[in-house]
């Protein structure tokens, strides 16, 4: 459920970042294209008041000097114009347009843009000698395609970031399924294994039946509290207060008795400095320190296998830490054992310490972290969860 709801708001985040992109870009874009036509519009001001004053001293004859003269580094399109508007000289625009064309062309660009009108002062009363009509810029015209070509990118790349991101989460998935079933069947598997063991000693020694079956109700129990962990990973929990010393010695035991059938080479010890009472679901906290051992016990390659716990606490938090003397972990890894999938054991399936993560952190809003690891010297996790 926690998942769905965090893919919900990843999605959600980014079609709110692509709409905000857009509309950034878009503003941005738009900016620029008023910021140029004003700056046209003034130099067409310019070139109107230059020809004015130039008309005063020049024949009417002499008027498409004037014109060429004074705006021959225009680089959009530009009409001069009478005081009807009817086109006299033009430039930027194709060679041999008609009259009609080029009325046209005056009427699209008063759509535009308001035209300047050309005027001068005579004995105290302003004469309109005609306007300036002016198009846009190829550059400006070009920048009308900015926006949108700007769209089709992030179109594209938010097209491709979701490709990408539901072929991860796929893959992510897949990886989360097939460890969840190998951790199903590791998880059966210890209590299904012993529960042999001791079907086997019973035939060897019947006289130790009674024993033995006490032995069998605490694996078949272990198997009821396994279908119990499964149920509760995916629901919301229930929170009650859990003695963490409790927790890991029960836990702890458990594991002794079964793991020392095989190995008499494991050492399992637990430090109390403190015993702290968290919030917490019991089973799951189990589950979370079984795992944690386990990971461990599967890390350590050598003939003597010891592992530490220690209990201790602040005034907010209990803490747990879970030495080994495994192989260690490399430093840039510290953040990788933790994510599905991801082991770096031979045999390893990468869900156990995702698990962990999941369950303290995501569950009970507490903290897991590798606390110190050194090359073939062990590991220590850091596993903090919160009280009242």
């Amino acid at each position: 459920m926690i998942f769905k709801i965090n893919q919900t708001y990843q999605k959600a985040g980014l079609f709110l970042l692509g709409l905000f992109l857009v509309f950034s870009l878009l503003m941005y874009s738009n900016w620029i294209v008023n910021k140029l036509r004003e700056d046209n519009r003034e130099i067409v001001k310019i070139y109107s008041e230059i020809i004015a004053k130039s008309l005063n001293e020049t024949s009417s004859s002499d008027l498409g000097f004037v014109f060429n003269e004074i705006i021959q580094k225009v680089q959009f399109p530009i009409i001069y114009s009478d005081s009807e508007k009817n086109p006299n000289y033009y430039k930027n625009l194709v060679e041999g347009l008609s009259e009609i064309e080029l009325k046209n062309i005056i009427q699209s660009m008063d759509d535009l843009n308001e035209p300047i009108p050309i005027t001068y002062t005579l004995q105290g009363e302003k004469i309109l000698l005609g306007f300036l009509h002016y198009g846009e810029s190829s550059i400006i015209m070009s920048l009308k395609w900015l926006p949108l070509i700007e769209l089709l990118i992030l179109l594209l790349f938010i097209i491709l970031f979701t490709i990408s991101f539901k072929s991860v989460n796929k893959i992510e998935k897949s990886n989360i399924w097939n460890g969840m079933a190998k951790e199903t069947a590791h998880q059966l598997g210890t209590p299904i294994s012993a529960l042999m063991g001791w079907v086997q000693r019973m035939k060897n020694n019947p006289n130790k039946s009674t024993s033995i079956i006490n032995e069998m109700e605490i694996d078949i129990n272990r198997l009821t509290e396994i279908s119990d962990r499964f149920s509760k990973i995916g629901s919301s929990l229930k929170l009650t207060e859990v003695n963490l010393s409790q927790v890991v010695e029960e836990n702890i035991k458990y594991l002794k008795k079964r793991y020392s059938f095989n190995d008499d080479s494991l050492e399992i010890s637990i430090e109390e400095i403190a015993s702290p009472v968290i919030v917490g679901d019991y089973t799951l906290i189990g589950w979370a320190i079984e795992n944690m051992i386990k990971n461990s016990i599967d890390s350590i390659e050598i003939d003597k296998r010891i592992i530490k716990v220690i209990i201790d606490e602040n005034d907010k938090s209990g803490i747990i830490f879970v030495e080994d003397n495994g192989k260690g972990i490399e430093r840039h890894n510290w953040n990788n054992i933790f994510k599905p999938g991801f082991t770096t054991k031979l045999r390893g399936w990468g869900i156990g310490l995702s698990l962990v993560k999941r369950i303290i952190e995501e569950l009970h809003q507490g903290k897991i972290s590798v606390f110190k690891s050194q090359n073939n010297k062990g590991t220590t996790f850091k596993i903090i969860l919160n009280k009242k």
